[in-house]
């Protein structure tokens, strides 16, 4: 095993130190905690003219690093070409300071839905993984990614990258929560649930939650006006079975300005399910998602959104009642733990099984 460090950029410290403690609960490592923690190492300093500077506090030289950093809503509050510009200023400080290898641990890569090119427009997330490998860093780790094309903007000759699959995280949390038996897997969700993509890109990752809790699947086919962002023209349903009187489920990878979310819940109301939920990775909540929202939770049109913190959500839990915030730091220090040991991470990209989960709890 490598000497190694975890340190974090401002956007991610609180975040950070949940990881290191969970990391350090491992027996293997119960000796290292000083060897793990870094959230000391660096400093950033700004300038009167708006200039940064990132400064290594201390010697790394050799020792593997694993940079936490987040380029969305944080909990520092730093906006998002600020939180860019500290992350490859931190990269570029490691590298010079001779650090063996930089890992980059972006939970959420905020340019993601930039992956193609539409008339003259750049490509964000390929400038962003280009900025990347070219200052140093050679392995990219980051939870569900928008598109898994995504991955192939990498050379892997140069950077790696690993694309955790976070929705195991909340299938799991829907087995402990709600679910918690077989028999209720059984005889109330197989029977009583559905689970709907917000779009047909998204009938992929609504399959795969129909497919691991037994349950029908429902696709939603909007029609997009593609002269204006985040614009939704009509939706249109597609189930084999009725949904009437049953628990709706919406999955989906992100909440943005939930646009697409709205007219999917309002479209669902009128074919009277039980009620209407939803799952969601990444809680962007981009203006004016919250006033949408809480508009159809008043009008009694959501009962439960289910997203994880990989964006930060602290202060939403007011702002929208029926929010919980799956945390992911344990699954992240598995990932650490797997990496800095040089094992393998195929049981996390496994197709997930309630009733396989269920039977060994």
């Amino acid at each position: 095993m490598n000497p190694f460090i975890v340190c974090a950029t401002r956007s991610m410290r609180n975040y950070t130190s949940q990881v290191i403690g969970c990391l350090s609960k491992y027996l293997s490592f119960s000796k290292l905690t000083e060897q793990i923690n870094g959230l000391d190492l660096l400093n950033t300093d700004i300038f009167a003219n708006g200039e940064m500077e990132v400064t290594v506090k201390y010697s790394i030289r050799g020792r593997d690093v694993i940079l936490f950093s987040s380029c969305a809503r944080n909990e520092a509050g730093i906006d998002v070409g600020e939180t860019k510009i500290e992350l490859y200023h931190a990269i570029d400080a490691l590298v010079r300071c001779q650090a063996n290898r930089v890992i980059v641990f972006e939970p959420f890569i905020s340019c993601s839905r930039s992956d193609r090119t539409t008339h003259r427009s750049s490509v964000g997330l390929w400038l962003h993984f280009k900025v990347l490998s070219s200052l140093g860093a050679r392995h990219i780790i980051t939870f569900q990614l928008h598109s898994d094309k995504s991955k192939t903007m990498l050379d892997p000759s140069v950077c790696a990258i690993d694309d955790i699959p976070a929705l195991t995280l909340l299938k799991k949390y829907l087995c402990d929560t709600y679910i918690k038996t077989i028999d209720n897997l059984e005889n109330e969700v197989k029977s009583n649930w559905a689970f709907c993509s917000v779009d047909a890109g998204g009938e992929k990752i609504a399959r795969g939650f129909a497919n691991s809790f037994g349950a029908p699947l429902v696709v939603a086919h909007k029609q997009r006006d593609y002269s204006k962002p985040n614009t939704v023209e009509s939706i249109n349903i597609l189930s084999a079975d009725p949904v009437e009187n049953k628990s709706l489920w919406i999955v989906d990878d992100m909440i943005d300005t939930a646009g697409s979310v709205e007219k999917l819940v309002r479209a669902l109301s009128l074919l009277k399910p039980k009620d209407i939920n939803i799952i969601s990775v990444h809680a962007l909540f981009s203006p004016p998602a919250v006033q949408k929202l809480d508009a159809l939770i008043k009008d009694g049109m959501i009962n439960r959104m289910l997203v994880t913190d990989t964006v930060c959500c602290s202060g939403y839990k007011e702002k929208l009642p029926c929010l919980e915030v799956v945390q992911s730091a344990e699954l992240a220090s598995g990932i650490l733990k797997a990496i800095i040991n040089n094992e393998s991470l195929g049981n996390l990209l496994k197709p997930f099984s309630a009733r396989e989960y269920l039977g060994a709890k």
